[in-house]
């Protein structure tokens, strides 16, 4: 391990009589070292790849049927007996050095010793193909690092996302942790290595600092920790990789080695399986040509059947089956409540776009029903939702807003069509389904105990607006508060951290983001660089939210702030002046206050996904993103241009039901839903 420092180093290699001596051979560190005990004994486990296992005792890969005892923890009697007769000092100091198996362990090894080199050299090659398989994308053009040192502000921890690779199986990677991680301060021709600490952590990515820099911090840099080129203490070791002290400090210490174990005794590194945890998180049950029933874009009030065209970490690009060209698509993640398997309108009574298309290319399936996400089972013979009942939803046209809302059907397995009310299509085209559960709605008074403003319906001039003179005079009832959901996980989130997000009216991008606010699970998102009305309320484990580094680890296009020099409208295009308004009720059409328009808007009609019917662009992408887009959000302008009017097709053979979620998750209860009922 340390060779490579030594053939560039002045420093002899005097004092290494008494390292010789087989009492002082200790274990070369192996590809997956588990933490450093403060106690120094350390703990290896088999690799579990190919039926190879490794020595606890001289880090030597081979045949785990070759090695002694019922564990196959040690190649040999040898390695097992000295294993115990080490001590702390030595036992990290010959895992740096990567020692050689003593003499004597190699008389007794069952397996001779160029066997096991053999097999070591197939370990290595499998590993390097792994490597390979986990190909990130090329460099950012947006440098995550150096936003959140000058805003100095904080990334949401991993764990925060449940449906992000590593989300469940983050542990307690934190700040002090060591890595072995590329040397970039050399002047040396080949891949070397040096040891590093994490400083601070955003998301996945890390602010590293060399051993050796102490409170220096002018060659710090950051790095995604799931990047192929970050490993635990000691593989250099256990891959014959060059261990270097970077140039800038090289004379600063006359015996490195000594500096290392003082610095790593009682410290932690990543995890044993950390490399391989990573490459399991990044497979998807997803694969190109699975048919799923998705949300037309076009037309909320149905389904239509699409295709997998593409899978880039769980999100899905969705071609519309009856799509000639492939560019009539849509994206989601495959956690989203919009996407179900074939048969799910159907067996709920949701309105669905028959398809036209009778002969199925090869290779297609129906997707498998257990991919889906499962939502709460519910009692609907009692107490439950009946139509005309009021609440306060997310509008799923404008994520900015909770609106006044009414339950206008119930279907099967919990699901209900809900309108807003003033804004509502007459044939109820724009009614959208939640499902009971769904953390998406709220009981009625939920906006003004919590100090959010709840936009009335539109036309309505009673204001401020005040539920129980509404209920009034409509004649309707509140949805009673126990039908909520009203469970609040801890979720971890905090007010001001980043995070990567994806804009809802335009799924295909997501953008650089922060949380402004949180209410119990009810996340606020505000687009870095964006006006305050393209915030969109979302659920804490909506699957549409991803930590910082998430682009750059799947290879998706990350969408960087808006500049104020690139918000700038075209001359040809002047500005539009925002008029007073009495209250903040749904519009058809949002203007675009800033920002450049990509295409001619000219002939198009605005969709769900906000994408005016273009293709997204291929991902992943080489080179710098495109400026940021126009928000082209949807709203309502006026009740007799519906946004989601139906066309009266004659060909078309529909059955009945609608779809759009934010998300149906569960989380635990808070008092603060619960409102005095006025008399």
């Amino acid at each position: 391990m340390f060779d490579g420092y030594d053939s560039c180093s002045e420093e002899s290699t005097s004092s290494s009589s008494s390292e010789d001596s087989e009492d002082e051979v200790v274990p070369s560190m192996p590809a997956s070292l588990p933490i450093i005990k403060n106690n120094g004994q350390v703990y290896t486990y088999p690799d579990g790849k190919a039926g190879m296992a490794t020595c606890e005792m001289c880090g030597m890969v081979g045949v785990r049927d070759a090695f002694y005892s019922k564990t196959k923890r040690f190649c040999s009697v040898s390695c097992s007996r000295s294993y115990s007769s080490n001590s702390k000092k030595a036992s990290i100091l010959a895992r740096l050095q990567g020692k050689p198996p003593t003499k004597k362990a190699k008389v007794l090894q069952k397996q001779p010793l160029m066997a096991k080199l053999a097999a070591y050299a197939q370990y290595q090659a499998s590993q390097q193909n792994q490597a390979k398989s986990k190909a990130v994308v090329p460099a950012e053009s947006f440098d995550w690092g150096r936003y959140i040192c000058s805003n100095n502000t904080v990334g949401a921890p991993v764990s925060c996302f449940k449906h992000a690779p590593m989300g469940t199986c983050w542990g307690d990677i934190n700040e002090g942790v060591r890595i072995e991680v590329l040397n970039s301060d050399t002047s040396l021709s080949t891949k070397v290595y040096w040891i590093a600490e994490i400083i601070k952590l955003a998301g996945f990515k890390a602010l590293l600092r060399y051993e050796g820099f102490d409170n220096d911090s002018s060659k710090d840099f950051w790095c995604n920790l799931c990047i192929p080129e970050v490993h635990p203490v000691g593989w250099c070791a256990s891959s014959g990789k060059p261990l270097v002290p970077p140039k800038s400090i090289q004379h600063k210490y006359s015996n490195w080695k000594a500096f290392l174990v003082k610095r790593l005794t009682g410290a932690k590194t990543l995890p044993p399986d950390f490399n391989a945890k990573v490459h399991e998180n990044m497979q998807f049950p997803f694969k190109k040509l699975m048919r799923v029933e998705v949300v037309d874009k076009n037309y909320l009030c149905r389904t239509r059947v699409a295709l997998v065209e593409q899978v880039i970490g769980g999100r899905l690009r969705l071609v519309y089956e009856e799509s000639e060209d492939g560019s009539d698509d849509f994206w989601c993640h495959m956690f989203s409540p919009l996407i179900h398997s074939i048969g799910w309108s159907r067996s709920i009574g949701h309105r669905f776009k028959r398809s036209d298309i009778t002969k199925k290319m090869d290779g297609q399936m129906d997707a498998p029903a257990p991919l889906f996400q499962k939502v709460k089972d519910v009692d609907q013979s009692g107490d439950w939702f009946k139509d005309g009942m009021k609440l306060e939803a997310i509008d799923p046209l404008n994520l900015s807003a909770i609106c006044v809302a009414t339950v206008r059907k119930v279907l099967a397995d919990g699901y209900l069509m809900i309108g807003i009310d003033g804004s509502e299509a007459v044939d109820g085209s724009d009614w959208f389904c939640y499902h009971g559960t769904s953390p998406s709605i709220f009981p009625v008074g939920f906006c003004e105990i919590n100090d959010i403003e709840l936009t009335p319906p539109r036309g309505y001039t009673k204001l401020p607006f005040k539920w129980f003179d509404y209920l009034r005079e409509m004649g309707s009832i509140a949805a009673p508060v126990k039908l909520f959901n009203k469970e609040v996980p801890n979720h971890g989130f905090r007010q001001g951290m980043k995070l990567e997000a994806v804009d809802l009216m335009e799924p295909r991008l997501v953008c650089v983001a922060t949380v402004t606010r949180i209410v119990h699970r009810l996340l606020r998102i505000h687009f870095d660089g964006w006006e305050d009305e393209y915030d969109q309320w979302v659920d804490c484990e909506s699957p549409d939210l991803y930590p910082v580094g998430w682009c750059q680890l799947t290879g998706y296009q990350l969408q960087p702030p808006a500049s104020q020099s690139n918000r700038e409208m075209p001359p040809s295009v002047p500005k539009q002046k925002k008029k007073a308004q009495q209250y903040k009720g749904q519009k058809k059409k949002r203007k675009i206050p800033v920002g450049r328009r990509p295409f001619s808007q000219a002939g198009r009609r605005r969709s769900f996904s906000g994408d005016e019917e273009q293709s997204p662009p291929p991902y992943p992408t080489q080179g710098p993103t495109r400026p940021p887009r126009p928000r082209t959000h949807l709203h309502q302008t006026h009740k007799s241009e519906p946004l989601l009017r139906m066309k009266e097709e004659a060909a078309e053979v529909d059955e009945f039901t609608f779809s759009q979620t934010i998300s149906d998750q569960e989380s635990n209860g808070s008092g603060s839903y619960y409102i005095k009922q006025e008399p």
